[in-house]
């Protein structure tokens, strides 16, 4: 078996061209009943968790303004995801709610207090994805004048990440006695200072809130250059991963496995998730008319426009993509942003234009998990054999309407259950036992 998650922007999809909650997404994509319905369906539909993106900034690098940003809906507007997690958690009994929290914008002592507070909420189904943030705009809003160059906010996050961790285990197992009659609710011998003083933080400590129901919250981790993979090694559960190829995914997953043991960890105590936005339809004939669809928009204007805007953005809103001719050599960039990212545009394309890289490459691919939903589910199941596991982040890119979601909760995944793939049902256990329970 593997596991499933599904990837969502906390916009929720409102992009014109991508589809719409029923045509009324314009007014009502921050609707409450939306989230909690989409959670519902996905636990029906055997997904172990939903992992909530976030930004917190109006891009405005491509064209020199926020024109085409705000005009299109692009990663703007946005829920804070945090509370969401409640939310969606109220709707749904077992499966996990990861948010994004940003290195920049949370200090230690608030996050690890806000997810432990999460974790009381959901009842131990909190997580958080650690991420260090993309560009100068995010930075800039949190009192930067510019972001730390790439290397030096992982360098940041994990002296973050160490004492939220230590934050989280500053009171010890047995601490809270809750004696009425003495009275003694908490043992202070047991309730500890961390005394932090490094490059970055200064943190006294203890936490002021007791251990949640997992002791810690889940950590997800979505940076795949080498300070990501790192991060990842010394502190998450799971992770985001790109799907290009088999021989790709062996060697990421390989690659992991081998930086989780030189951290004294086991390669299971990391699930490696696959993002891949498959092509389903009512049949593969209808699947392939789908897949062809968007093949020919790849020429369209809006598209060459959302991929030179997605380049602007990923390279730290350093360089403005709109300013390169389409049929000029594809510009040898690689930016402060999502570094790796930018290699799969740049990398192995230096003798291509600008307009074959931006109509060629596909940042999530499909896997060729093309066809209906039987065709899909068997050649999932390929894929994992051969990789080895850990499992899929689905994500799809146009808007989450109720028939998408039926597709992959009511479609795909019986198709998935009828071949032992993924879970048929869930523990009473909290969200890291799930998530480590195969």
């Amino acid at each position: 078996m593997f596991h499933l998650g599904w990837f969502l922007g906390s916009g929720f999809g409102i992009q014109p061209g991508r589809g719409t909650f029923d045509g009324r997404a314009w007014r009502d994509w921050m609707r409450p009943r939306r989230y909690v319905e989409m959670a519902t369906a996905l636990e029906s539909g055997g997904y172990d968790f939903v992992f909530i993106e976030d930004t917190a900034m109006i891009e405005d690098t491509f064209g020199g303004s926020a024109a085409w940003t705000l005009a299109h809906g692009e990663m703007a507007p946005k829920n804070d995801p945090l509370p969401l997690v409640p939310l969606m958690a109220a709707g749904s009994k077992h499966i996990g709610i990861i948010n994004t929290m940003s290195t920049i914008q949370y200090a230690p002592y608030t996050a690890a207090r806000l997810m432990t507070t999460l974790d009381h909420l959901t009842d131990g189904r909190a997580g958080v994805n650690v991420v260090t943030s993309v560009t100068h705009r995010v930075a800039q809003n949190f009192g930067y004048d510019e972001h730390l160059p790439h290397d030096e906010r992982y360098a940041m996050a994990g002296e973050w990440m160490d004492v939220v961790t230590r934050l989280w285990d500053s009171w010890e197992p047995g601490a809270v006695v809750a004696d009425t009659e003495t009275p003694l609710y908490a043992d202070h011998t047991k309730v500890h200072t961390i005394d932090h003083s490094g490059k970055y933080y200064k943190v006294r400590g203890p936490l002021n809130t007791i251990p949640g129901p997992q002791g810690r919250p889940v950590v997800g981790q979505a940076g795949n250059s080498v300070p990501g993979r790192e991060l990842a090694a010394r502190y998450a559960d799971t992770m985001l991963a790109m799907g290009h190829s088999v021989e790709q995914m062996k060697a990421f997953r390989e690659d992991m496995h081998q930086r989780l043991i030189a951290h004294g960890r086991k390669p299971g105590d990391l699930k490696v998730m696959f993002l891949v936005t498959p092509m389903l339809g009512e049949s593969d004939a209808h699947a392939r008319d789908r897949e062809a669809q968007r093949r020919a928009a790849v020429h369209d204007r809006h598209h060459i426009e959302q991929i030179l805007w997605q380049l602007s953005y990923i390279s730290g809103g350093t360089v403005d993509f709109s300013t390169f001719e389409l049929d000029a050599t594809m510009p040898d960039i690689l930016g402060n942003g999502e570094q790796s990212s930018m290699r799969q545009y740049v990398v192995g394309n230096e003798d291509k234009t600008l307009r074959e890289v931006v109509t060629g490459v596909r940042q999530i691919g499909d896997l060729g998990l093309i066809g209906s939903p039987d065709t899909v589910a068997a050649e999932m199941g390929e894929l994992m054999d051969e990789v080895g596991g850990d499992g899929f982040l689905l994500y799809q890119p146009r808007a989450l309407n109720p028939r998408t979601l039926a597709e992959y909760a009511d479609g795909l995944s019986p198709a998935l259950r009828r071949r032992g793939l993924i879970r048929d049902g869930f523990d009473n256990v909290p969200f890291r036992d799930n998530l480590l329970a195969f």
